[in-house]
This record gives structure tokens, C-alpha cells and sequence, in this order.
């Protein structure tokens, strides 16, 4: 009992060793400002009523109200092709860190033989000699003393995999969320732009027709009949591009959906009806590292990367090798299990490298560098994330005041038609003004429906570009090295490292 003390305790002191040969993981500097941008462009919104929720725990079916959107965003997550590969994805990366795992445990086979030999000998009477038979019974047992922490190292690394695919299937999530909205409202204004446009060129055909009456008796100049003429076929031309924007942007919403669009969907409400949270507050840019999963992907990609290291150098140090069997052997098959039969071996091996022509020193190398590219990946990511709240704010904060602008500069633009078309039929004006000015009203109505798109796009992205749409799910159970369950909280938090 005096010898098992010191040795166990050297084997513990390999076995920290072993682990120890994973750098400390240190998440990386924040490569972005401690707070974004502010000044005229991003002017803080002042709240007169309770604080909002921030975006993270903000369901979509709260944010994005219209029940047509709803429905269509629940048909992309059960149908979409693309976040079906993620979570297929997730399950083999699954797989492949069960398989890696599994190379810490003993391997344990069972095998049996059975067999005869005849030496080939003749008697005297021509006979062939007596056929000599043996049976045997064997469970072998094979294990990997990993005292250096080489599997262990690379099992934390495929966990780390496991943890950036599922974080891949959220963030797929999100931004197919996003993908719909957007899509959606892009239909939306497309066919409100037609309508704008189908009403001019009723209006146009009316003009027209009324002029080459007046033509035709002959009060009426040509150059005001081509006029007339032009506003009717610049009417068509836009009709026939908008249609085709809306059936094209239609398509893009049925590859989202994954699926034809149901005959059954809630009527669409009016773009300026469509009601998504305005007051989400942003935050800090610490809060994207907890609640972009993208951010956490690259994160969990750079812990595999780190444990990876861990694997290299533990490539420097001997491979020892277990393997014992336990069996029985007899030349008769009722003796197999008798007494006296039985038959067992312990073949204990080392492996240590010698020379590899700096083959572990290169993988070594690799390793490191993998690491430094990961760290500058889990930066961009950051830096992107920053970017993209910080544009949302902008739009934020102007789009509001640009569409109240665009608002009045129609309704003076409607104004002056009325005022252009009585100056003309009073006979005090002619008919280019009229046409300049229903020309000047139309664009200023195509561009008012594109503010309104494009404000309530932003206000979908900066939702999403804050971490929006992600809920709590089941989180992943690990069964550590030390065989105790480590479990992620949320939706996939970082487990605790075993001996790092």
C-alpha cells in the first residue's frame, strides 16, 4: 500500500501536466470603441415611458407584428434549406466529437477461434495421422495512457466545433429571420410603387386620349400631343419593370420560405402600417460578444484552435499503450472454459519520438498559426458586428426626420399639380408644366415608398445586428474528461475547461 501513494500521485502530476499543455484560454481584445458613435447623426432617443427590453430578449413574433410576415417566418424555419443544412451540420460535427471522445475510454473486443491441423503424415495402412485441434476464447482490452493530454486536447477541440455549429444553426436563424422580413417588405413596396404607377398611367391614357381628340379637330399643337404621348409610355415602361422587381423579389421570398406560398396567408398589411420596435436601446458593444452568435461562433472556433495547440505539443512526449487480453485455450471444445485453461497477457508500450525530421515541430507551427488566424477572424467578426449597430443607430436616427421631409415634399408636389393643371385650363400656362409637374409628383411618390422601405429595413437589421431573435433553447450536455456533466446555459455557453 506504501507504493500505490507516490505513484498515483506522479501519474496525477502527468496528467496536470498533460492538460497544462493547452494555453490558458484569454478571449482576445476588443478590437472596437468602449461605446458607439454618438453626436448629431445619433442622437439619443429620450424615453418617456418604461425601458425597453433589449434586443436579445426580444422574441421576432414581438417585433415583426404583421400576421402575413408571421406565418411567412414560420414557414422559412420549418422549410428553408439553408438552416436545415445547419442543423444537419450540427449533428455531424456531433458525431465527429463522439468519435473523438471515445478514443479516451478502453477498447474492449471479444474473439474466439476454432480450428484443426493434419501434419500431413501417412500410416502404414496408407492411412493419414490423427487431426490435431485447438479453441480458444479471448477479451482483449486496449487503452491510450493519455498522461500528456494529447487526446484530451483533442477531444476539448471537437467539442469546441460541436459548440461553433450550433452557434452557425442560431446565427443561420437570425439572419434568415432578417432575410424574410426584408424580402417581404421589398414585395410590399414594389407592388405599392405599381400602384402608384398604375394610377398615372390611367390618369396619362386619359390625357392622351383627350388630346388627340383635341388634335384631331385641330386645337391642338402636335408637340402637346407627343407630350401626352411620352407620359403614357414612360408610364408603361415603369409599370412593366416594377412588375417584374415584384415577381422576382416574390421568388426570393419562396426560396426563403422553402416552399410555395400558402393561398391561405392573412392579407398584407400597408407598408406604413407595418409596425416594428423603434426603441430597441443598443447597449454596449461588450453585450454583441454575448449576444451575436456569430461572435460566439468564432469565439468557440478559436477555443478549438487553442485546444488544438495543447494536442501539438503533447505530440513531443511518449505514447504509452496498454493492451491485455484474457482468454482460454484448449485442444478439445469441452475443456474451452475447463480449470487449467485459462491463458492472459499485459503488453504495456511506449513510443516516444525521436526524430521526425520536424514533422511535430511543423504541426506545432500550424497550430499556432491556426490560432492567430482565428484570433484575427474572431476580431473581424467583432469589428463587422460594431459596424452594423453603428449604421443601424444612423438610420435610426435620420430615417424618421428624412420620411416626415419626403411626406411634405409629396404633398407640395400634389399641390403644385393641382395649381399647374388649373393654370392650363384657365389657358394662362402651358401643357410641359403640367407634365413636369405630375412627373416631379410621381418620383417624389416612388421615393417616399423607398424611405418607408428603407426605414423599416434598417429597423429590422439593427434588430437582428443586436442579437434580436434569439431565444433560450436546450442547451448541450458534455460528459467532461473527469466524467462529470458539464451543461451550457441559455443557448450554448462556453463549458468549463478540465485541467486547463
Amino acid at each position: 500500500m506504501r507504493l500505490r501513494t507516490p505513484i498515483s500521485l506522479a501519474i496525477f502530476a502527468l496528467f496536470l501536466s498533460g492538460c497544462a499543455l493547452q494555453p490558458t484560454y484569454q478571449r482576445p481584445d476588443s478590437p472596437v470603441a468602449t461605446s458607439y458613435p454618438q453626436g448629431a447623426t445619433y442622437p439619443a432617443k429620450a424615453g418617456s415611458g418604461p425601458v425597453s427590453p433589449a434586443a436579445a430578449g426580444i422574441a421576432w413574433r414581438d417585433n415583426f407584428r404583421d400576421p402575413r410576415l408571421q406565418r411567412l417566418v414560420e414557414l422559412a424555419l420549418q422549410n428553408n434549406r439553408d438552416l436545415r443544412v445547419a442543423i444537419l451540420n450540427i449533428e455531424k460535427v456531433k458525431a465527429q466529437y463522439q468519435i473523438q471522445r471515445a478514443s479516451l475510454f478502453p477498447q474492449v473486443n471479444i474473439a474466439s477461434s476454432g480450428g484443426g491441423k493434419n501434419p500431413g503424415a501417412t500410416g502404414a495402412a496408407g492411412g493419414n495421422a490423427g487431426t490435431s485441434h485447438s479453441y480458444a476464447a479471448d477479451l482483449s482490452v486496449s487503452w491510450e495512457a493519455d498522461f500528456f493530454g494529447h487526446l484530451h486536447n483533442l477531444s476539448d477541440a471537437a467539442f469546441e466545433q460541436y459548440i461553433a455549429s450550433s452557434y452557425a444553426r442560431k446565427a443561420t436563424e437570425i439572419l434568415l429571420v432578417s432575410q424574410v422580413v426584408d424580402q417581404y417588405l421589398a414585395v410590399l413596396a414594389y407592388g405599392e410603387q405599381r400602384d402608384v404607377t398604375q394610377q398615372l398611367l390611367q390618369t396619362a391614357q386619359a390625357s392622351y386620349k383627350l388630346a388627340k381628340l383635341q388634335f384631331d379637330v385641330g386645337t391642338l399643337s402636335e408637340l402637346d400631343l407627343r407630350l401626352s404621348q411620352t407620359a403614357v409610355e414612360q408610364a408603361q415602361a415603369n409599370y412593366a419593370a416594377q412588375t417584374r422587381l415584384q415577381a422576382q423579389a416574390g421568388n426570393a421570398l419562396v426560396l426563403l420560405v422553402g416552399q410555395p406560398l400558402p393561398a391561405d396567408l392573412p392579407a398584407p398589411a400597408k407598408l406604413r402600417d407595418q409596425s416594428i420596435l423603434a426603441d430597441i436601446p443598443p447597449g454596449l458593444p461588450s453585450d454583441l460578444l454575448e449576444n451575436r452568435p456569430d461572435i460566439l461562433q468564432a469565439e468557440a472556433i478559436l477555443r478549438s484552435e487553442n485546444a488544438n495547440i495543447g494536442a501539438a505539443r503533447a505530440a513531443f512526449f511518449p505514447q504509452i499503450a496498454l493492451t491485455g487480453s484474457l482468454g482460454t485455450a484448449s485442444s478439445s471444445l469441452g475443456g474451452l472454459f475447463a480449470a487449467g485453461s485459462g491463458a492472459w497477457s499485459f503488453l504495456p508500450a511506449l513510443l516516444a519520438p525521436i526524430f521526425d525530421a520536424g514533422a511535430n515541430r511543423a504541426n506545432l507551427d500550424v497550430a499556432k498559426v491556426q490560432k492567430d488566424i482565428g484570433i484575427a477572424q474572431y476580431q473581424k467578426a467583432v469589428q463587422t458586428a460594431f459596424r452594423e449597430v453603428s449604421d443601424g443607430l444612423a438610420a435610426r436616427a435620420t430615417y424618421d426626420e428624412q420620411l416626415a421631409a419626403q411626406q411634405r415634399y409629396t404633398n407640395a408636389q400634389a399641390r403644385r399639380l393641382e395649381l399647374e393643371n388649373m393654370l392650363y385650363a384657365a389657358g394662362s400656362d402651358s401643357y410641359l408644366n403640367v407634365l413636369l409637374a405630375q412627373n416631379d409628383l410621381y418620383n417624389a411618390q416612388q421615393s417616399l415608398i423607398t424611405t418607408q422601405l428603407n426605414r423599416l429595413t434598417s429597423l429590422a437589421d439593427l434588430y437582428r445586428s443586436l442579437g434580436g431573435g434569439w431565444k433560450a433553447d436546450a442547451a448541450p450536455v458534455r460528459q467532461n474528461t473527469t466524467g462529470s456533466t458539464v451543461a451550457t446555459e441559455g443557448m450554448l455557453e462556453m463549458p468549463s475547461r478540465t485541467g486547463s
